[in-house]
């Protein structure tokens, strides 16, 4: 071999062996060197993003255990632009699919021009059904399927309601952003939606980075029992076609305890379809709708009379038609005078200038100290969301006039909502304790039970002007032969016809009618409000209401396993 092939071979290991270490020196330097962190970010960036892990929501059943709410999948559409390769090819599938124009999913799937910010996941539709989703994963793990590099199809939890309209103001729904609206899902949404954790999605198959796993939601079991809410619902919607009613509600409560056994509001809507639903229908007017009670509300000045002493059950009073409090006239119902009266008479016959006779005699501090006691104007904090506290004038305010005083007795010129009139009327079924109402049973946290208990909300009166006002109340029912009367039971109640506010007094073509109602009178397992909005049939609550009470709770006591007071009393004697 020449010298000077040598010399050339020489140099050309020379030229190799300084490329070769430059090479080593590269990639050492990008391996450990300063810029180490600037590839690995803009490797992550192209490779991956962050996501929101969200855990199973909890469920909801009713007091024994019925599914109420429960969890599904669907999935969310996007892609990722950078890894797109046949955008065109995409398009035409995802527009079979979901049924959408070609043309539209073609803008969206088409690469960015150069030099413009490219998104690192572009939403194309959210939400899909289990069905499509579950199409599209089989599509991409089909070697001989369409191309659909950077198509991302994830599951997401969506809530689902077995029982559609069942309970569902009282439920709520939730949203597809995760959070409950309305209702339990609202009230308790922390507690059912537990925590999530943020974690990262991979755009790369094979690069797998493991998560960390979010703290799963709580179950809640509810006071509410669902044989129940189905019977209050359906005389609701019998009640309202029988009597031409516009809307409506029904509440039932255990009266010792404050457990809502139902509440069922018309019009109503099912969670299930909460986008497509008119939005009014979704708030739950038992909790969250004021209005003035008319007659029912005597069962508080009855009570209130007879606790401060007053009256008795045999005080009397000259009805003339017709008392002045304040420089207003207020009239009977039928605008008919009545004669001498004692208290029984007074509620039998729902007389107005009876009443307010009671409440003037009261006199005004007397008298709005113990309507505060009963939770008028506030808010009884019941476990739903949205609740409304209701209207109390009180002397010393603004808008309080002193014919107030007389109005206010039968439920004029005051506004409550269902559940704050139930639970105050509750005091009188339960020997004078009124109970918080509240419809969470127990929370079960990963095997660990938590049970709420009965909460005493006040006793505005003692047990004996309580048990002096039911016997009172059920004998008035009697005395009228009441529609709302069972026969085999002894009830307690007072029906209510109330007028309608509107600009510059009252609608007199339109009216609210109501019953409360409990029994048995001697051990009440249940107290309820029965709220009808302007029947047309008939505008008296004694004719639209009480029967609809009446026809209820012939199935209620069924349904609660309550005997005939005969049968249960012999029962109770014998020690069985």
């Amino acid at each position: 071999m020449s010298e000077t092939l040598r010399g050339r071979l020489r140099l050309l290991l020379v030229i190799f062996s300084v490329l070769t270490g430059l090479i080593i020196t590269r990639l050492i330097s990008l391996q450990f060197g300063s810029s180490v962190s600037f590839f690995e970010d803009q490797y992550k960036l192209a490779s991956s993003y962050p996501i929101k892990i969200t855990p199973p929501r909890g469920r909801i059943f009713d007091r024994n255990g019925e599914l109420l709410a429960t969890n599904d999948v669907q999935y969310a559409l996007g892609l990722s632009p950078d890894f797109v390769t046949d955008p065109e090819g995409m398009a035409k599938v995802l527009a079979a699919v979901l049924n959408r124009p070609v043309e539209e999913l073609v803008a969206i799937t088409q690469p960015a021009p150069a030099g413009a910010d490219v998104a690192k996941y572009v939403p194309i539709q959210k939400p899909v059904s289990a069905e499509i989703g579950e199409k599209l994963l089989a599509m991409q793990r089909d070697p001989a399927g369409p191309d659909l590099n950077g198509l991302i199809v994830e599951p997401f939890q969506t809530r689902t309601y077995p029982g559609g309209t069942l309970a569902a103001n009282v439920l709520g729904f939730v949203g597809y952003d995760g959070k409950g609206y309305y209702g339990v899902e609202e009230f308790y949404n922390e507690i059912l939606s537990g925590h999530p954790v943020v974690g990262i999605k991979q755009v790369v198959p094979f690069d797998v980075a493991l998560n960390p796993a979010p703290d799963q939601g709580a179950d809640l079991y509810l006071t509410i029992d669902r044989g129940i809410q189905f019977l209050a619902q359906e005389t609701l919607a019998n009640a309202l076609q029988y009597y031409g009613g516009e809307s409506g509600s029904i509440t039932i409560m255990d009266p010792k305890t404050g457990r809502i056994l139902a509440m069922a509001v018309s019009p109503s809507y099912d969670p299930n379809k909460f986008l497509t639903e008119p939005e009014a229908n979704r708030a739950n007017p038992a909790v969250s709708a004021q209005f003035e009670p008319g007659s029912t509300f005597k069962i508080i000045t009855m009570a209130s009379a007879l606790q401060s002493g007053t009256v008795r059950p045999e005080t009397t009073y000259f009805d003339t038609g017709h008392i002045e409090v304040g420089g207003v006239g207020i009239t009977n119902w039928n605008g008919g005078a009545w004669g001498t009266q004692d208290m029984t008479g007074v509620l039998q016959h729902s007389l107005n200038v009876g009443t307010a006779w009671v409440s003037t005699h009261m006199g005004p501090q007397k008298f709005y100290d113990y309507l505060t006691a009963f939770g008028i104007g506030q808010a009884t904090h019941i476990d739903l969301s949205g609740e409304a506290a209701g209207t109390l004038s009180r002397p010393g305010d603004p808008n309080w006039y002193e014919s107030n005083l007389g109005t206010n007795a039968f439920g004029q010129g005051v506004a409550v909502t269902p559940i704050q009139l139930l639970a105050a009327a509750s005091a009188v079924a339960n020997g004078g304790a009124m109970m918080q109402p509240h419809v969470l049973e127990r929370v079960s946290d990963g095997g660990v039970v938590h049970t709420t208990r009965p909460q005493v909300l006040g006793r505005p009166i003692s047990a004996d002007a309580a048990n002096t006002l039911s016997s009172m109340l059920a004998v008035s029912l009697e005395r009228e032969a009441s529609n709302a009367l069972l026969p085999g039971y002894r009830l307690a109640g007072k029906t209510g016809t109330a007028q309608i506010p509107i600009a510059g007094g009252y609608d007199y073509s339109k009216t609210i009618a109501t019953f409360i109602g409990w029994g048995p009178v001697d051990d009440p397992k249940f107290i309820v409000l029965i709220k009808l909005d302007k029947p047309t049939a008939s505008p008296w609550g004694s004719e639209t209401a009480a029967p609809t009470f009446g026809e209820m709770v012939k199935r209620l006591v069924v349904l609660m396993k309550i005997p005939p007071d005969n049968v249960r009393q012999a029962l109770a004697a014998s020690g069985q």
